[in-house]
């Protein structure tokens, strides 16, 4: 079993910074895939973005630029910085754990409202 606890969530002003965090504990293994998803209201949950154990990332054209994950592996934590935050950003942003069988793990969530 894998669990994960995200902090860092909160509210900020357009155009502001937040950086999220993401402890991974339990049965983790060595060659896995650590990402972070959102949900708006209304909207399905989407990828962010997602970094492997070799350090490859991947990254929603909409936060290109913008958001940078990052991962230590002795610690299986991955962060996620977020800059130039725009309201559309707003959402519950889950941390997600998949392991070398494709099974997905996800945290609690962590809420991001950006608004003035």
């Amino acid at each position: 079993q894998v669990q994960l606890v995200e902090s860092g969530g909160g509210l900020v002003q357009p155009g502001g910074s937040l950086r999220l965090s993401c402890a991974a504990s339990g049965s983790i293994f060595a060659l896995s895939t650590l990402g972070w998803y959102r949900q708006a209201p209304g909207k399905q949950r989407e990828l962010v973005a997602t970094i492997t154990s070799g350090g490859n990332t991947n990254y929603a054209t909409a936060v290109k630029g913008r958001f940078t994950i990052s991962r230590d592996g002795a610690k299986n934590t991955v962060w996620l910085q977020m800059n130039s935050l725009k309201p559309e950003d707003t959402a519950v942003y889950y941390c997600n754990y998949l392991d070398p069988l494709s099974r997905n793990y996800w945290g609690q969530g962590t809420q991001v409202t950006v608004s003035s």
